[in-house]
């Protein structure tokens, strides 16, 4: 005991740990709704003068783990703080319980940014050996946080640059690049604190060289069509939303401020939008599709698709009306091919991992709809009134690797749904438009986000504009899209060329060691 506290001690009066938090806790306003860009790379300088690169091998490693662990508590500690409001607020845990799970998840997650620091440490023999294998191990165990585990790629480094002017380079190194990146310009902001300026003349030439050829090899533009979209955010409370006694409320809800508005190329409804089962709901459907065909569009809904003789649950998206534009009926047929199913489930909200153990624990781990079953990893676009969307359902969006794997050179735009009420009137479902967004340039088509209370909004990657519905309010609206065509670098080679830079700073940081 009283070694521990003198470790707390010596950790307290440790001024390098106190600015990794802060660097950590102020990365925060890089992102949604703050959106500061630059505070990214000055975050990362600062942690990297923690860790200071002039001190390297075994001796030290156990050191630059120790600051990058501090750093990542901060980062998560507030820039995921939303969690607990689901956890506190939906999950029915007492408070000392919601803080106990949010410090654990904290905890995971800033063992990444730990690792990273503690490899580049251990196996650089110098600071130009540093530079080279931080910037690598960094964006590896970036790359390891989105996949292990299921993966959790929030609040990645590159998505801070989503409103700033190393957007240009998303199409052709996708955000992944844009993390790669924002580690560079840090180490070669800390190398100027060094009076180092050779590295970061070398990186500021290297990022002009990179931005000049986003500006003239661009190959998507406008394809001169346009469509009209409009939006439905029905705005459910979240306790009502799967109350048997609610649904047709909620169902009539939907249809009374769509009815007024038949006019738009398209029609979208939030995931879940209709509460019953789509087994349940064909009446209801059958007549929606009526109405879609009538009017000559199409609607597309979440809707919970529970398979009653095969007890398989999941979470859907499926269109009414006119799949092609000069359709004269509608086509929707319970399980026809035109549907979508969500494959990346969320933990706990959608499927509990040893939930014969955590079920019974506490209400979190017993939610209503948590037992999905997943979707195929690849599906085939939606056809809409003869319009191809690329769809990704809530939490999907987030991986990068998981859209693009269902785009297609006629997707024609990227159309998510999202049920953010989970997460109250906090950052999260700001960050989330941010999230999609990203993709959006990544593949460079419009983004068209729908959801229960917001952010519900549109996107063009090209101009760099967005028209958002307020949140909190049962609202409406509609949008004019300029449709897209072309390919991005990022949509046809995904990490590829990111990857192939990794490996040679790993190369390089290794052969300096080697030499000396």
């Amino acid at each position: 005991m009283k070694k521990l506290l003198t470790k707390l001690t010596l950790l307290v009066k440790d001024k390098k740990a106190w600015l990794a938090l802060v660097a950590g806790l102020i990365l925060t306003f890089g992102y949604a709704p703050y959106q500061i860009w630059p505070i990214a790379f000055f975050s990362i300088a600062a942690i990297i003068f923690c860790i200071n690169p002039n001190n390297t091998g075994k001796a030290h490693a156990k050191s630059a783990a120790k600051y990058g662990f501090i750093f990542g508590l901060g980062w998560f500690g507030a820039g995921i703080s939303w969690v607990h409001v689901s956890i506190a607020t939906f999950g029915g845990m007492p408070l000392i319980a919601s803080i106990s799970l949010m410090a654990l998840l904290c905890s995971y997650l800033a063992l990444f940014p730990a690792l990273a620091f503690w490899a580049a440490t251990r196996f650089a023999s110098g600071p130009k050996s540093m530079g080279a294998l931080l910037i690598a191990t960094i964006t590896m165990s970036e790359y390891l946080r989105g996949h292990l585990l299921t993966g959790f790629p929030w609040l990645s480094f590159g998505y801070t640059q989503t409103d700033g002017p190393l957007r240009l380079l998303a199409p052709f190194i996708g955000e992944f690049g844009l993390t790669l990146t924002c580690v560079a310009i840090g180490f070669a902001l800390y190398r100027l604190t060094q009076k180092e300026f050779k590295t970061p003349l070398i990186s500021a030439a290297a990022l002009a060289l990179l931005v000049i050829g986003a500006l003239n090899t661009g190959n998507n533009r406008y394809s001169g069509k346009e469509m009209s979209t409009l939006l439905v955010q029905g705005n459910i409370k979240q306790h009502l939303r799967f109350e048997p006694s609610e649904f047709w409320t909620t169902m009539s809800k939907y249809q009374d401020l769509t009815r007024p508005h038949w006019d738009a190329d398209l029609v979208v409804w939030p995931e879940a939008a209709v509460p019953e089962i789509e087994a349940l709901a064909d009446t209801y459907l059958a007549n929606l599709d009526s109405a879609a065909s009538f009017n000559k569009t199409a609607l597309v809904t979440g809707i919970v698709d529970y398979q009653l003789d095969t007890k398989t649950i999941y979470n859907t998206l499926i269109v009414v009306g006119n799949k092609e534009h000069n359709d004269e009926h509608g086509h929707y047929r319970y399980l026809d091919k035109n549907r979508y199913r969500k494959h990346q489930l969320l933990p706990i909200g959608e499927f509990v991992p040893f939930q014969d153990i955590l079920r019974p624990i506490a209400p979190l781990f017993d939610l209503p709809m948590s037992s999905f079953t997943r979707g195929d990893r690849v599906q085939n676009n939606l056809r809409a009134n003869g319009f191809n969307l690329l769809p990704a359902i809530c939490y999907e969006i987030v991986f990068a690797d998981l859209v693009r794997g269902n785009y297609q050179s006629d997707s024609d735009l990227l159309f998510t749904v999202s049920n953010d009420a989970w997460f109250g009137d906090s950052i999260g479902p700001l960050q989330h438009m941010q999230i999609a967004r990203m993709r959006a340039l990544e593949l460079q088509r419009p983004l068209v986000r729908v959801t229960n209370n917001g952010v519900s909004a549109v996107y063009d990657p090209i101009s760099h504009t967005q028209q958002t519905m307020p949140q909190f309010e049962a609202a409406t609206m509609k949008a004019n899209i300029k449709l897209i065509q072309g390919d991005s670098v990022y949509s046809q080679y995904g990490n590829v060329f990111v990857w192939g830079f990794v490996l040679l700073l790993v190369i390089g940081g290794f052969g300096v060691r080697f030499r000396k």
